[in-house]
């Protein structure tokens, strides 16, 4: 039905997803049906279903009613995107809880898990009552989906990851939404990101993708925002696992790249403002900023971190965290500018240097990236580095290093710098 471009029926979906998380649908035809949900599409209605029999595949988390609003935070995707491990902590610390589920890499793009697994020690696999603990116990807790958890997202997830079929915005919208509605958060900020480095490419899909989010929160009962983040180039400096939970640290710290700290400051300040009565946006973000600039949100983090088994050295001194044995740097080919990025094919480039997933089986390598030396604005001359890019083996060298030079576009004049904050859809 859907392959010839026909509505669904509920009965019809339902069936589907009930057979996805009962295991009895195979690989092979999950695929099939992300494919032809990708190419034919979804009526709001569809889309609104399949969220909830996802949301409802399997537990919902019964969270204490005691602990006050819960908020949450979500992003759509991006190259270099390390925000969850900045906003969560400034959050919590301006006392707001803040109970996360996060993903993996999918396709070009990093995962916070990821990220997180690379600070030895660091459990993600908490079970729901350890997860509500670490909350009550330090105001954030940052985990994977718990093992009956939404579980029909958790395997079109991995699927939609190795067959192409990652930028459907049915099946985007459905995945946010059925784990943000299983997990129990009160309020919800969306990050939906548009440009080059995102899955939506334009401004248009990517308005349209998050007034499904936003529709499916606001009917299911949670107040939920999205903001539209600017993604033509990596946001900060470092784009691979370890690397980008070492530049979280620095902005933790009241240091970092700038664009990564305005991000994380619009973020924070949002979700501030619908866990808190009576705070604006502005507000928030000027709470935001003085979290960071006292040191409180670090400290939240490396109280997080502590509380999920991680080891603390490794935020006190990240110095603890291993480089890879290849390393090699990527000259400008020309004098000028540096005007334009393919940031997705510098996802793809990180991936090739063994930071992300070719097959939903891969073992990342941790410590494996890229890290700019020049964005978009900035002079260029011919033979001066503009990125290090490092990998465990010279073969993966070369392939990610030549793939990251495919992206980079060079020009006389001076280029428009690109917007990090386009939109706020409600």
């Amino acid at each position: 039905a859907k392959k010839r471009g026909n509505a669904l029926s509920e009965a019809q979906i339902r069936f589907f997803v009930r057979e996805v998380a009962s295991d009895r649908a195979s690989d092979a035809q999950i695929a099939a049906f992300c494919m032809a949900t990708l190419l034919r599409g979804m009526t709001d209605e569809e889309c609104f279903i399949l969220t909830d029999a996802m949301a409802k595949s399997g537990e919902l988390c019964r969270r204490p009613s005691a602990e006050g609003v819960f908020a949450d935070k979500h992003s759509t995707g991006g190259v270099g995107d390390k925000t969850t491990l900045i906003v969560g902590p400034i959050v919590a610390a301006c006392g707001v809880p803040v109970a996360k589920m996060s993903g993996r890499g999918l396709g070009f793009t990093g995962g916070t898990l990821d990220k997180l697994e690379s600070i030895s020690g660091f459990r993600i696999d908490l079970s729901a009552e350890e997860f509500f603990e670490t909350v009550k116990k330090t105001g954030i807790s940052v985990i994977g989906q718990t093992g009956n958890l939404a579980p029909a997202d958790k395997l079109l997830y991995a699927l939609r990851d190795v067959t192409a079929t990652v930028d459907s915005i049915p099946l985007i919208a459905a995945s946010v939404m059925s784990k943000k509605l299983a997990a129990g958060s009160d309020k919800i900020v969306l990050d939906v990101t548009t440009g080059s480095g995102a899955f939506m490419k334009n401004t248009r899909d990517a308005k349209k993708l998050a007034k499904h989010m936003v529709a499916i929160g606001n009917h299911a009962g949670k107040e939920t925002v999205a903001i539209l983040t600017g993604m033509e180039e990596p946001l900060g400096f470092a784009i691979g696992n370890n690397m980008e939970v070492k530049e979280a640290i620095e902005v933790l710290k009241g240091d970092g790249p700038e664009d990564v700290k305005e991000v994380s400051v619009a973020l924070a300040g949002m979700m501030l403002s619908l866990g808190l009565e009576n705070v604006s946006h502005s507000q928030g973000k000027r709470m935001a900023k003085k979290a960071l600039s006292s040191g409180q949100a670090f400290e939240k983090f490396k109280e997080m971190v502590q509380a999920q088994g991680g080891d603390i050295r490794y935020v006190e001194h990240p110095e603890f965290f291993e480089r890879d044995a290849f390393e090699g740097e990527v000259l400008a080919a020309e004098d000028g500018f540096l005007s334009g990025m393919d940031t997705e094919k510098i996802g793809v480039a990180a991936g090739l240097l063994g930071a992300g997933r070719e097959t939903k089986d891969s073992v990342i390598d941790m410590s494996a990236g890229i890290y700019l030396k020049k964005k978009i604005g900035d002079t260029v001359k011919k033979g001066e580095p503009i990125a290090i890019c490092y990998a465990g083996t010279k073969e993966k060298l070369n392939r990610g290093m030549a793939m990251f030079e495919s992206s980079i576009r060079y020009s006389k004049e001076a280029p428009r710098i690109p917007k990090l904050i386009v939109d706020i859809i409600r």
